[in-house]
């Protein structure tokens, strides 16, 4: 998760602190982040409610799982399948 931030204050290692007026910070590189408790009830947060299926924002896993419900497999058959078939 990328972060820009503006208008913020850093304090270095040595105790120096700047203010800086924009930072992009690379998802990698950021450890923890703290947020206000203010935004704990901002309305950006809130649920917007069923307005569709539970299939409405599947991710991978989602979809793995819903074809093995099926009974669908990831394709071919399991382990040395193909060849002789024995009577």
């Amino acid at each position: 998760m990328n972060c820009q931030m503006i208008n913020i204050s850093v304090t270095y290692r040595d105790g120096r602190v700047a203010q800086l007026e924009n930072v992009y910070i690379r998802g990698s590189k950021i450890r923890f982040l703290i947020l206000p408790d203010m935004l704990k009830n901002a309305p950006m947060f809130k649920r917007q409610g069923n307005k569709g299926t539970v299939e409405a924002g599947r991710g991978k896993s989602a979809i793995l799982r819903a074809q093995a419900a099926r009974g669908r497999s990831r394709g071919g058959r399991a382990r040395g399948g193909g060849g002789w078939q024995g009577s």
